[in-house]
Parts: structure tokens; sequence; C-alpha cells
């Protein structure tokens, strides 16, 4: 399987962390709207493609599970994020885990995710779109 280009960007910092790094026109390319430098933040140039996976776990949720209501979903992302926040604690406690943990859970936690805003009628890509509009709005505010 092809390596995400965001794998490509993590880099070890002062205190060990592995973070993602800004990233140059060069090393990734988010199309009209790329990062060109460390001081210039850019908001994704489309939500097309949350809208899209959103929309095919609306159908698989339809299939599979057609009477849960929202809370079941609510209670599932908590319980699915708690999983995720367990796993960092582990590891901030000292103890190796393995890359696969953090990505399995961090899937579980998207597919939760998916699942209750699809049974709140919530459109993701909307909402997420219009999140971080106002994030940058409040972050421009701040540096001014």
């Amino acid at each position: 399987m092809k390596a995400s280009p965001l794998a490509r960007l993590r880099r070890p910092s002062a205190d060990g962390e592995e973070r993602l790094a800004t990233a140059s026109t060069s090393e990734l390319d988010l199309g009209t709207n790329h990062l060109t430098d460390e001081n210039t933040p850019r908001l994704p140039s489309h939500y097309e493609g949350l809208h899209r996976l959103q929309q095919q776990f609306d159908s698989y949720q339809k299939t599979a599970f057609p009477f849960r209501p929202s809370r079941f979903f609510s209670l599932e992302l908590c319980g699915e994020a708690g999983e995720l926040a367990n796993l960092e604690k582990k590891e901030w406690k000292g103890k190796m885990m393995a890359a696969e943990e953090f990505q399995d859970e961090a899937a579980d936690v998207c597919i939760a995710l998916l699942n209750y805003a699809n049974s709140r009628g919530v459109d993701l890509a909307a909402a997420v779109e219009t999140k971080m509009a106002e994030i940058e709005r409040r972050r421009v505010a701040d540096e001014s």
C-alpha cells in the first residue's frame, strides 16, 4: 500500500516526539491551495472526498445498521476515542505501542464519527469547511 503524503512529513522534534513538519510545495502538492512556507497556512481547497466518503458510509449504514439511533453511534464514538486515548496514555507512560494499533483505533474513531454524523444528518464536509474557515478567521485575528 502506498504511504500517505503526510507520512513523508513526519519529523522528530526536539523533545523526541514525531510531529508533522510544515510542507513545502516540492514535498506535497494540494492543488491550487498548497502550503508554500512555514508562515502561510492554507485551508484545504475542497472537501469533496469527505463528502463522497460519508455518502458511501451512509449507504452501508442504512443496510448494516438500519435501526440504530444516533445515541448508539455517539456512545460508540466516545468508546472508540477512549480506546485511542488509552493507547496514547500507554505510550506516554513508556510502553511501546505498534503503529498498527494506532491506525486501527483511529480508523474506528473515523468510522464511528461517520456513522454518528449520518445518523444525525450532519454533512461533515460542509461542517468541517465552515469550522476550518472560522478557525482560520480566529487565527488571523489573533495574529493581528
